[in-house]
């Protein structure tokens, strides 16, 4: 009987162990009805609303899911910060100004590996800048808050140039395009698929693309509240978009013909922007929180941020993490690029 005990407590233990895991599960799900999930136009997250993978996967849990679009990053981080969503999906740049709110409560779930080559300066095919110098005194349009403009802002030290050498022209995508089109601004930073709509139908030409300028990562962010209380659901989500991306890697022709359906843009649009796209998730490792210290400390520099901003507050996980929010912390991601 004494040497039964030990292997009926290790039974008792794994039992127990499957227990903790569907008693969490339901809880996950009893306490969440609805996942709200902000996307931008085009990119995985497209992807996956449009396939469906997700609902089924939270659907025997009771959750449902609902989704909303937006036309960049700051305003999607808004909606975050402000309970409006539960989970969303923007650049490097603007996660480092949101952070920078004082009541800001968001976190990094996962980021995309870098995709530098998909934004860039732009200028109408007859426009005679021809250089980054050239930009001084013009008017050039990005969307405030946002990758374009610390791309604007590197590109410019690269010429020797700051911000307070050019009109900045504060607009969003749509209206810069409009602005663009009419010959009001002279230059526009924009990303794709904007990028690439305005190279295919505007013949806008590149002065230059982001490589060796920045980084260009897209974060998938939550904020602490809900990854405390819905660590479960949080790693559905990051699991089914690991799947989306290698699936967009692999089927990079399929994938924008499901963007142009989803979208109205023609899929050869979308062709040119996932071609410039490296498609993969990693963890959020201390390399890329002093990459976003860098973006946040330019931004303070330049008086864009009033106080130095610490980008490694936004960490989900540390030594103290504790409960159902290590299985966000455990996550071991293989680098999709190695």
């Amino acid at each position: 009987m004494a040497l039964l005990l030990p292997a009926l407590a290790i039974v008792l233990f794994a039992i127990q162990a499957v227990l903790d895991t569907h008693s969490s599960e339901a809880l996950a799900s009893s306490s969440l009805s609805e996942l709200r999930i902000g996307y931008q136009k085009g990119g995985p997250l497209l992807i996956l609303k449009t396939g469906g993978q997700l609902e089924r996967r939270l659907s025997p849990m009771g959750i449902r899911v609902r989704w909303a679009e937006f036309p960049s990053g700051p305003p999607l981080l808004e909606a975050l910060n402000s309970g409006a969503i539960d989970l969303g999906v923007a650049g490097n740049a603007a996660t480092a100004y949101a952070l920078a709110a004082p009541d800001s409560e968001l976190v990094y779930l996962a980021v995309e590996v870098p995709s530098p080559r998909g934004e860039a300066l732009l200028v109408p095919a007859h426009s005679q800048l021809r250089s980054l110098s050239d930009l001084k005194g013009k008017t050039v349009a990005f969307t405030r808050g946002s990758n374009a403009e610390y791309f604007l802002m590197q590109a410019l030290a690269k010429a020797h140039l700051s911000l307070g050498d050019i009109r900045q022209a504060y607009l969003s995508p749509t209206d810069a395009r409009a602005a663009f089109e009419s010959g009001s601004i002279d230059a526009w930073v924009i990303w794709d698929p904007f990028y690439a709509e305005a190279e295919l139908n505007a013949g806008a030409r590149e002065l230059t693309d982001g490589t060796g300028l920045v980084d260009d990562m897209v974060f998938y962010l939550s904020t602490r509240p809900t990854a405390e209380q819905h660590a479960l659901v949080l790693k559905i989500v990051v699991e089914e978009i690991e799947k989306t991306d290698e699936w967009m890697r692999n089927h990079s022709h399929e994938a924008a013909q499901r963007l142009a359906d989803a979208t109205g843009l023609p899929s050869n649009i979308w062709q040119t922007a996932i071609l410039r796209h490296n498609y993969g998730v990693r963890v959020v490792d201390q390399s890329v929180v002093n990459s976003q210290q860098r973006i946040a400390d330019s931004f303070y520099a330049a008086g864009i941020l009033p106080f130095k901003e610490d980008a490694a507050r936004a960490m989900l996980c540390n030594s103290s993490s504790t409960g159902d929010i290590q299985v966000l912390c455990r996550r071991e991601i293989e680098d999709p690029l190695h």
